[in-house]
């Protein structure tokens, strides 16, 4: 008797699945380790493949141009740096100007909420009080010029330089991208692992243009209701919105939830009420109406999807692991997409045959 024939066949199944299972976890533990260990090159690769989804049609129509492929690609790395570094400016200036404010609004929120509500408005009394120490302990740092402050801000310029370089050569060699992964796919499955990367590319795509659109409008919709309202430090709020936005649902939480504070303990509970409708409102013209229009190509994901994708992210790579799980993870799901739409096609197709 056969020693398969001692299981029953929902068993052996089962237990073939478990295997299935364990394996992949397996090797995503590794490559999850893998990245953590050389994360000071995967950290530039990921920001270069990002920038790349997020600027390849301004690369793609500057081509079409009959702009020289070296030429378009070095423009657009210089609009990069252009734009990105006019943007980091205004929000680190905003963040500057109006940050003291901010946190002592936030401290006097807390003072009221902790007359209201006891203990729970003394943790946000506590919390504010802790973020402008260790602002004042970066800034002495910074401006101190500590061995180890230094060191940190070389490695984040280095790997920022590394990340545009990158981008170029990504930029420029776009082209080669397809025979490459047909090289690198096993013999007579090319076809499938370039479909799988396209997807893969055209939801990171989506997703970068798509949440970058939404968070300049969702900025500049709370920034002027908050200058309209009079509410202190709107324009550091709006660039903490614009930040916040790039991790969906708890960013923009966190950042209407500050806006929110700061409005109830600098203008009190009718002008604070007046900022949770523009807060609300907002949200819901992001969630009904912008994110299907604009993100319409985008993989859809269940939100609890995106929510332990964050988890995730924040477990292994802290703020920087938040702002790549959810790319990262729509990168994931146009890949499994592709290939039970290839799947399901191929038993269709076999299927015909039979019948023929």
């Amino acid at each position: 008797m056969p020693s398969s024939s001692l299981l029953p066949e929902p068993v052996r199944r089962l237990a073939a699945w478990c295997v299935v299972v364990l394996l992949v976890t397996g090797v995503a533990a590794v490559g999850v380790w893998l990245c953590i260990v050389f994360k000071t090159a995967v950290t530039p690769v990921l920001l270069a493949l990002l920038g790349t989804a997020l600027l390849g049609p301004l690369h793609r129509r500057l081509v079409r141009m009959k702009v020289h492929p070296s030429l378009a690609a070095a423009l657009t790395c210089l609009a990069v740096l252009a734009v990105a570094g006019g943007a980091t400016y205004i929000v680190v200036s905003a963040l500057l100007d109006t940050g003291d404010q901010i946190i002592s609004s936030l401290r006097r929120a807390g003072q009221d909420l902790a007359g209201h509500f006891g203990a729970a408005g003394t943790s946000l009394e506590d919390l504010a009080a802790n973020a402008k120490d260790l602002l004042a302990k970066f800034g002495g740092t910074a401006a101190s010029g500590v061995i180890a402050g230094l060191s940190v801000v070389a490695e984040v310029l280095a790997m920022a330089a590394l990340a545009l370089l990158l981008m170029f050569f990504f930029l420029r060699d776009s082209h080669r991208a397809a025979e490459t992964l047909r090289g690198l796919g096993p013999r007579g499955r090319g076809d499938s692992v370039e479909a799988m990367a396209r997807r893969a590319f055209d939801a990171v795509e989506g997703f970068m243009r798509g949440t970058t659109f939404i968070a300049l409008i969702d900025a500049v919709l709370i920034t002027v209701g908050l200058l309209v309202l009079q509410v202190p430090g709107a324009v550091g709020l709006g660039a903490l919105v614009f930040i916040g936005a790039y991790i969906p649902y708890l960013g923009a939480f966190l950042s209407g939830a500050l806006a929110v504070l700061v409005a109830f303990a600098e203008q009190g509970w009718i002008i604070g009420l007046w900022v949770v409708a523009l807060v609300v409102a907002v949200q819901l013209v992001e969630g009904h109406f912008l994110q299907p229009v604009i993100q319409s190509r985008t993989v859809q994901m269940h939100p609890a999807v995106v929510m332990l994708a964050i988890t995730a992210g924040a477990s292994v790579a802290g703020i920087l692991g938040m702002l790549l799980s959810v790319p990262l993870a729509a990168a994931a799901f146009g890949m499994v997409s592709e290939l039970r739409a290839r799947h399901a096609g191929s038993r269709r197709s076999e299927r015909r045959e039979q019948d023929e």
